[in-house]
């Protein structure tokens, strides 16, 4: 009887250690925490979105940087940490966007799934970013939505890879994601060509519309540089007034992630010399708008921008 009880208990514990290696084989495939989804992390509000659009129901998706948030000068607090280290697949920008997170990231990828998005764009496509006080390359990329594109196929390849179990499901909802893009180029350049072309002018607190204007056939220029870490001065400050006024320059725009105050320094200096220039309204440059809402959207903030631009400059 002894004999039997001894031999049910190593039966029972047997069982116990089969299941629980088949329950953790099940979650590293899913990597999952109990929901059964694969646990994002993306650093900005954009990556979020297409990690949401390409990943649907079979993820589950945080955000660190919020609506406002600038992340050239943003700094990953210990809560950022922990959900980075939770995470199986953390999204990022890269070309130096994160700023002072990039380091934390580049040691996390030793471990786990990283991938900047950014850096999936062909080298020749991008821009510089020294010649504005910058990093190696601009890394404003998401504004010229056929980069956005790029960074798209980058999220799907590496959910695929992360989830091999739903790769058919994260290619279908990639591909409708991707058409949704290309038709939203296509509306941006139509938009576009409507302002007058001598008019088509973009002026903003920072150099963060660079790609825009390249794809879309619009002059940008920004007080500050690529990153707003670097600093303007009052010849800037000068060039930018004095070419609003020779130029009959009518509206400049200021950002939700960039204080206002330089750009209304300029407009009262233009006003001195003359010459009238209105504030044509906010635009979404390093940060989308608040969640629930369709600037809060990745298509819904780049449709914000454009139409508040066509508005003020036609």
């Amino acid at each position: 009887m002894v004999k039997m009880r001894s031999i049910q208990r190593g039966v029972m514990t047997l069982i116990g250690v089969v299941l629980i290696i088949l329950l953790s084989a099940c979650s590293s495939t899913s990597g999952a925490d109990g929901t059964g989804k694969v646990q994002v992390t993306a650093t900005t509000g954009m990556i979020a979105d297409i990690a949401r659009e390409v990943g649907g129901a079979y993820v589950e998706v945080t955000g660190l940087m919020g609506p406002g948030v600038d992340p050239h000068l943003y700094k990953a607090s210990q809560g950022d940490i922990r959900k980075l280290e939770q995470a199986k697949v953390i999204f990022y920008n890269g070309l130096h966007l994160e700023g002072k997170m990039t380091n934390i990231l580049e040691k996390m990828s030793k471990s786990k799934q990283v991938t900047a998005v950014a850096e999936k764009i062909p080298v020749e496509e991008l821009h510089s970013g020294q010649a504005t006080g910058g990093t190696e390359y601009d890394p404003h990329v998401w504004f010229n939505v056929k980069h956005w594109m790029h960074a798209t196929e980058a999220v799907r390849d590496t959910l695929v890879e992360a989830d091999p179990d739903h790769a058919e499901q994260y290619k279908t909802q990639a591909a409708a994601y991707l058409e949704k893009l290309e038709a939203l180029d296509t509306e941006v350049r139509e938009k576009i060509e409507q302002i007058p072309e001598e008019s088509r002018v973009l002026v903003t607190a920072h150099d963060a519309f660079g790609y825009f204007g390249q794809a879309y056939g619009i002059k940008v220029m920004g007080l500050q540089g690529i990153s707003t870490a670097a600093e303007y001065g009052a010849k800037d400050v000068s060039e930018l007034r004095d070419f609003l006024v020779e130029n009959q320059i009518k509206a400049v725009f200021i950002e939700s992630s960039v204080p206002a105050k330089a750009m209304e320094a300029i407009i009262a200096g233009a006003a001195e010399k003359g010459h009238t220039v209105a504030i044509g309204g906010e635009l979404f440059s390093d940060a989308m708008g608040a969640e629930g809402t369709e600037e809060g959207t990745y298509i819904g903030m780049v449709r914000h921008n454009v139409e508040t631009i066509a508005a003020a400059l036609k």
